[in-house]
């Protein structure tokens, strides 16, 4: 503050010429430098370079906003990469996690900081990472790493380090309710983009998103579609490209929200706002066709109106019978039968990865593969199934371990739910995380995104979501102590 203020004595001290000469300087080389980038990158990609350079000069300066940056990247620009090369080319997930870490370290060096928070859950994932990092050693038998692998096994590291540094952040309930409503107002702007650009032309949609080829996003045939036919219906996928990866993170965030619609109090003060947000969320999710994602939402839903809100298990019924009745709703509905019976191709070719899954682990059954290569041309790691794939990269130990891990989250949620349902502010929220760590977990039955090295954010989402559930469990754990203690003084 003193520096600041001698800055601004020296500053007024000037000469009305010379002062005017160092702002005419400082204008004229702004000017040149936005010009020159307009002529590079263009006008729509050189304003998004300035706001984003403003808002990286803010995020640098507090903590909760470099949190809040990493949801924005997550839900809405969870490929992109940084435009201009410089020596590497970082992802935008890469510098919003780079700049958290920064801020949240720069706290423990000035002070700010004095004590880790940690929980018994802490052990288990620590455990769990030793458990990767031994997996990826031992993997290097079999192929030598890319820079591509490295960069993405450490970024998965760092992602599961959120749990650590989430719980030692976030220590009230205002913080974790600023957060839900960012996740609101995120996820809902990623369903609504996802809607609008699937409603719109084909040829209108692609040429809009091939404009983020620029910051590493493919540069034609992007439109999905059913079983990649496009004589099928199209697929929505918003600006996540993979409409199964989108289906994941809709279907999670939609179970944060959906407790938020019969909260005695809601993060959103227009209960009306919540309801439409989760009904995009939802519709987004539909349009999907990511049947996987959609079998996740209702158990989710069903799971949260059976530990808190079973008046809505008739509200449910009914939803479910509507969707049966629709006509339009007919065609998802013989897609989920089909699913079920096997009987497309889809399923047809994961019923095979699981079958080739099944080899792999009774080949490498306590070690698994590893990260980086198979050392066999007839085998492949990557399946859809969370947790076959689990089994095929770090061997049915890590599996285990991850399950355990899992159950220590929920386990240690539920001896907070004894505090936290007494919260009308909080109980909500601390629902809302664990139902959507359950979703998650359903939904990686059939698909392998939260598990997938080149699929980052999916990582990153997952593991905020583990995050927040242990965050949110430490936090209502710690403020039953400090009733029972000043109930003992008393």
């Amino acid at each position: 503050m003193r520096a600041a203020n001698g800055l601004q004595v020296r500053i007024s001290r000037l000469d009305r010429r010379h002062y005017a000469i160092a702002v005419g300087f400082g204008i004229g080389i702004a000017g040149a430098g936005i010009g020159l980038l307009i002529a590079v990158i263009g006008p729509w990609l050189a304003i998004a370079a300035i706001v984003g350079a403003l808002a990286a000069l803010y995020v640098i300066t507090d903590v909760s906003a470099a949190l809040y940056a990493i949801i924005g990247v997550v839900m809405l620009l969870p490929f992109g990469v940084f435009p201009v090369k410089i020596a590497i080319t970082p992802t935008l997930l890469d510098l919003a996690l780079g700049g958290f870490l920064m801020v949240y370290l720069f706290q423990w060096m000035t002070g700010r900081r004095g004590r880790l928070r940690l929980t018994p859950v802490h052990a288990l994932i620590t455990i769990y990472v030793m458990w990767l990092v031994l997996a990826f050693a031992l993997g290097l038998r079999h192929a030598s790493p890319t820079s591509a692998i490295i960069r993405q096994f450490a970024e998965t590291l760092l992602s599961i380090s959120m749990v650590f540094i989430l719980t030692d952040l976030l220590r009230s309930p205002a913080m974790l309710r600023r957060l839900v409503l960012v996740i609101i107002l995120a996820i809902g702007a990623q369903a609504l983009l996802a809607v609008a650009l699937y409603i719109a032309p084909d040829a209108l949609a692609e040429a809009l998103l091939i404009r983020l080829s620029r910051i590493g996003y493919p540069a034609g045939g992007v439109i999905r579609y059913i079983e990649d036919n496009p004589a099928l219906a199209e697929r929505a996928i918003g600006t996540w490209v993979d409409p199964n990866a989108l289906g994941g993170i809709l279907a999670t965030a939609a179970l944060m929200i959906a407790p938020q619609v019969v909260a005695k109090r809601p993060v959103l003060p227009w209960r009306w706002l919540t309801f439409g947000v989760f009904g995009m969320v939802a519709l987004a999710l539909l349009l999907t066709a990511s049947r996987a994602s959609f079998l996740a939402l209702g158990a989710g839903l069903f799971m949260l109106a059976l530990l808190r809100y079973r008046r809505l298990i008739p509200a449910l019924i009914a939803a479910g019978l509507i969707f049966l009745l629709l006509p339009q709703t007919q065609v998802y509905f013989d897609r989920l039968i089909q699913a079920f019976q096997g009987a497309d191709l889809a399923t047809q070719m994961r019923i095979g990865e699981w079958t080739d899954s099944l080899e792999v682990i009774a080949r490498y059954p306590i070690m698994g593969l590893g990260f980086t290569g198979a050392p066999e041309i007839d085998i492949y790691a990557n399946v859809a199934n969370m947790y076959l794939m689990m089994a095929n990269q770090i061997g049915l130990t890590g599996l285990v371990i991850f399950l355990l891990t899992m159950a220590g989250v929920f386990a240690y949620g539920r001896r907070a739910w004894h505090t936290a349902r007494d919260h009308p502010e909080f109980a909500a929220i601390h629902l809302g995380y664990h139902v959507a760590l359950f979703t998650g977990l359903v939904n990686a039955i059939a698909d392998l995104y939260f598990f997938r090295l080149d699929f980052q954010s999916s990582i990153t989402w997952f593991w905020l979501i583990v995050a927040l559930c242990v965050a949110s469990s430490k936090l209502m754990l710690d403020d039953a102590r400090r009733s029972s203690a000043k109930g003992g003084i008393a």
